[in-house]
């Protein structure tokens, strides 16, 4: 039986408790600036992610969206089917020529990363509730990227009336990185011998979220590579050195896992002086006392993004669903009866009235019913992410809210003892 530790490094491109539990195959700790420059890309890795199918393909703003490829990722060492249709959301084919109401936003959780097309919560919902729901869930994004997205396809002809913002694990920090590429270093590596070289490339320079260091003000920045031809930039490390330098959140991250030796202590006294929180430069526990910070410095930015999805969402009448899911924090407190990290996040979206839904509740009350271990009970429903019969459990937890939500309800959720007349559009041939 797979441990837990094992399930849940296995969230591979989308954890950062991938990159705690992997720190001690690190290269020993080095300076910031030393690691940074250790950082660059190689040739080989951005020609194959731009010349060849793979996991993923570049974009303009959020770095990258999802590509072509099987990967050797699921139940019971099988590849899983993973494609991409012309207009960026995963395949889907359970009734996709009916209205498509709701569009679903988010990091891996939303893509379903490790199953194939049609094992994804939003087909198995799909099939039940006789309407078609898009996917346009990328492994490895942050809340903010999450939300550029959202932003771009709602401008175009696929926009919906219902949206759903997925919010997981670290994808609050991920909100504030110029780019992740740093931080994937040993996963990518395993990746390469498995896949080949370049094949699950991804994390590359993105549009994000950071605090202005003079006026203490929150400030949206664009992608510092906006064409496939400047990718080749992360190749040089000079270039990775100017552009990631004064990248504050990517140092706090990497000093919390020990992955450097070096902080700046006076930009993290101000940031704290901006975000009113306490911190103690001289503490023995440094390290911790950093991570305590970043996740407040990364929570303020995700309040900033709620409050902008709800705004943007009642600028153009649409209805706005947040979820909260994390297996391998707050899901995992919940099941040991612990504090979970996310509380301040939870308390956010309870004193704005804001419309989501919390699966690591649902999972805490599904532990209950059976006499299992922790590493037991994530077997049943993970493989690193969700296994097919996860999101099949996740699509029928969220399904009650969907049906009170939607309006009218859907098809198979109507009240009626006559055939209905929009029945025989279900009919082939119709």
């Amino acid at each position: 039986m797979k441990t837990l530790n094992v399930i849940v490094s296995g969230l591979c491109c989308a954890v950062s408790l991938l990159l705690t539990q992997t720190a001690l195959c690190q290269p020993k700790a080095m300076t910031y600036a030393d690691y940074i420059r250790n950082a660059a890309a190689s040739e080989e890795e951005i020609d194959v992610f731009l010349n060849k199918p793979s996991w993923a393909q570049f974009d303009p703003d959020v770095g990258y969206i999802l590509g072509n490829f099987s990967p050797h990722d699921g139940v019971d060492g099988s590849k899983t089917i993973s494609t991409v249709r012309k207009d960026g959301a995963r395949t889907s084919f359970v009734y996709t020529d009916r209205l498509c109401r709701i569009n679903t936003y988010g990091n891996s959780f939303t893509q379903c990363h490790q199953v194939n097309d049609a094992e994804t919560w939003q087909e198995y919902l799909a099939g039940h509730l006789g309407e078609p729901i898009r996917n346009y869930g990328m492994g490895g994004f942050g809340v903010y990227q999450a939300y550029r997205r959202m932003l771009r396809e709602e401008s175009t002809e696929k926009a919906a009336e219902y949206l759903m913002l997925y919010i997981w694990g670290d994808d609050h920090i991920r909100t504030l990185l110029r780019c992740r590429y740093a931080l994937t270093r040993s996963w990518r590596r395993e990746q390469d011998k498995k896949e080949g070289v370049g094949i699950m490339f991804h994390g590359n320079f993105w549009c994000n979220i950071e605090m202005n260091m003079k006026t203490g003000m929150l400030e949206e920045h664009e992608s510092r590579i906006r064409t496939p031809e400047k990718l080749y930039q992360m190749t040089d490390p000079d270039w990775m050195h100017e552009n990631l330098i004064d990248d504050l959140a990517l140092q706090m991250y990497l000093y919390k896992l020990g992955r450097i030796t070096d902080i700046d202590k006076e930009q993290l006294k101000k940031l704290a002086g901006y975000l009113q929180a306490e911190f103690d430069p001289d503490t023995e526990n440094l390290r911790e006392e950093v991570g305590h910070l970043l996740n407040r410095y990364a929570y303020a930015a995700t309040k900033y993004i709620l409050k902008k999805s709800r705004e943007f969402a009642q600028k153009n009448d649409k209805k706005l669903m947040i979820i909260v899911f994390d297996p391998g924090g707050a899901m995992k407190q919940l099941l040991n009866g612990q504090a979970r990290v996310d509380q301040e996040i939870v308390d956010f979206l309870e004193e704005n009235n804001f419309n989501y839904f919390d699966m690591n509740l649902v999972h805490a009350e599904d532990y209950k019913i059976f006499n299992l271990s922790n590493e037991e009970y994530y077997d049943r429903y993970f493989i690193g992410h969700y296994n097919p019969m996860g999101n099949h459990f996740f699509a029928f937890s969220l399904k009650p809210r969907l049906v009170d939500w939607l309006d009218p309800p859907p098809f198979t959720y109507r009240k009626t003892n006559t055939l209905p007349i929009d029945f025989k559009e279900y009919l082939e041939g119709y």
